[in-house]
């Protein structure tokens, strides 16, 4: 058994295909988690010192994720949400300016911008449906008011990978925002920050990325840092955060301005460890592996169902996601259906969205198609 099959002792029983919303947690970090709780069990906040260790070495590896240019770049955030927000309420909008992004955003990627209307901020949306060549459509909605652009790098439902280089590329030309939602990318694609020229990037570590929920990573380019304004203030968010007895205060220079409070030490633990799984299988060994299990999967749907398949055929559009419609078919019923034979799968996207990761065995591809192929026999 190869490492990373070992590192997963999920029941037999159960088909776990739902990484774009979910993962379960690698072995080492579950153990990683009891002996953090045994720890602080045993000897409380003693050893708090380490721990910060631990937290520097979380930012480095999703430094290296990322390809930042300095870990003094990450900053660790409750959510993808909360990292959104931050860009949102700390940009000095004016009136007359516009947002440009998809419509198939997740919300999280939509309502926070639609809520500056009240400040006269315009979002303008474009439709992926049908378009053979989404970047050149979402740039022709940029104008020179157009101060910032908003997108995932996979697209939730379905699983579209749109070319942020390109899209990044025009943005910095142009002297305009950039903005990537990466949670449906980060731990199973390889992504450069510094390639695709984002000012902003973020996600949650609960998916791809094989962490806990509670803990997301949030770039921000040094260079943009005090564009953003401050909403949020607190001990940690200073430059000096240990220095309690000094009546002066400046925010961090380091990313660690986002941060008001305390870490969540434990997600901190947690996250980690999957990360160091990811290092150590390396992303292009896991998006080889995720997208053989892609490719299975899409040659079992069309033996179904040539015209089922709603996720993309192009190799440069795919991700590790699978969305597909059997004709005829109730998608409600038909996710009920799936879950309740232990096939772990969400309904999005106009139907029902296969998600497996690098380490996902054949033999639970070819049996969640067959429970799928009996509903449809029925």
């Amino acid at each position: 058994m190869s490492l990373y099959e070992n590192e997963f002792p999920l029941a037999d029983s159960i088909c776990y295909l739902n990484h774009a919303a979910v993962a379960p947690w690698p072995r080492r970090t579950a153990n990683a988690v009891a002996s953090f709780a045994q720890e602080n069990v045993t000897y409380g906040a003693q050893h708090y010192l380490k721990w910060l260790k631990i937290e520097r070495a979380l930012r480095e590896s999703l430094a290296w994720l990322i390809n930042a240019p300095s870990f003094h770049d990450i900053a660790l955030l409750k959510n993808t949400s909360e990292a959104l927000s931050i860009v949102a309420y700390g940009l000095d909008w004016q009136a007359g300016d516009n947002i440009v992004s998809y419509a198939e955003e997740f919300p999280s990627n939509r309502i926070v911008w639609e809520s500056l209307a009240s400040k006269g901020v315009e979002l303008r949306l474009v439709e992926l449906t049908d378009l053979d060549d989404p970047e050149t459509e979402l740039i022709a909605h940029c104008d020179e008011h157009t101060r910032l652009v908003t997108v995932s790098s996979v697209q939730y439902a379905r699983g579209l990978r749109v070319d942020i280089d390109r899209i990044g590329t025009f943005c910095r030309a142009n002297n305009i925002l950039y903005c990537v939602d990466a949670i449906q990318s980060l731990g199973a694609l390889p992504f450069d920050v510094q390639k695709c020229q984002a000012d902003f990037v973020m996600a949650d570590g609960h998916k791809w990325m094989l962490g806990p929920e509670g803990l997301a990573l949030f770039y921000c380019r040094a260079e943009v840092r005090e564009q953003l304004s401050l909403n949020q203030f607190g001990w940690h968010m200073v430059d000096k955060p240990g220095n309690y007895d000094s009546a002066e205060w400046q925010p961090s220079q380091t990313a660690t301005r986002f941060e008001c409070g305390s870490p969540n030490m434990i997600g901190t633990y947690a996250l980690h460890a999957s990360l160091s799984l990811i290092q150590e299988v390396g992303l292009k060994a896991i998006s080889n592996k995720l997208f053989k299990n892609r490719s299975l999967l899409i040659e079992l749907i069309d033996d179904i169902d040539k015209s089922a398949l709603l996720s993309s055929r192009d190799s440069a559009r795919q991700s590790g996601i699978v969305t597909f419609s059997i004709a005829g078919a109730n998608h409600t019923q038909l996710y009920h259906y799936l879950m309740q034979n232990n096939v772990i799968c969400a309904q999005r996207g106009g139907g029902i969205r296969f998600s497996p990761h690098f380490y996902t065995r054949a033999e639970h591809i070819y049996k969640a198609v067959e429970i799928l192929n009996h509903y449809k026999a029925c």
